[in-house]
């Protein structure tokens, strides 16, 4: 019986720990940002319910930003974790 990779074992633990890292990431990244411009040219703040994922209202800006951040964290771990099995098959295979 072959045993799984390690990114296999692991998917909803790259998941979850990828975006939740990254979307705080994220958020700091977004309260960096309303320090330093403020609501700057965005004429409406999004406020709640859909408008909060509109990326032209200031809301929706930093939602997308935290979107991305949780998926470029995802990616950064799964890529991470591959490389690790490789190198483990190659010492241990």
């Amino acid at each position: 019986m072959q045993r799984k990779s390690i990114p296999a074992r692991s998917f909803w633990v790259i998941i979850i720990a990828g975006f939740v890292t990254g979307m705080g990431n994220g958020s700091v990244f977004g309260a960096a940002l309303m320090c330093w411009m403020g609501r700057g040219g965005f004429e409406d703040w999004g406020g709640m319910m859909m408008d909060a994922y509109v990326p032209t209202t200031f809301n929706g800006f930093m939602t997308l930003w935290m979107l991305l951040f949780g998926l470029v964290f995802t990616l950064m771990l799964a890529l991470g974790l591959k490389r690790h099995d490789t190198i483990e098959n190659a010492r241990h295979g």
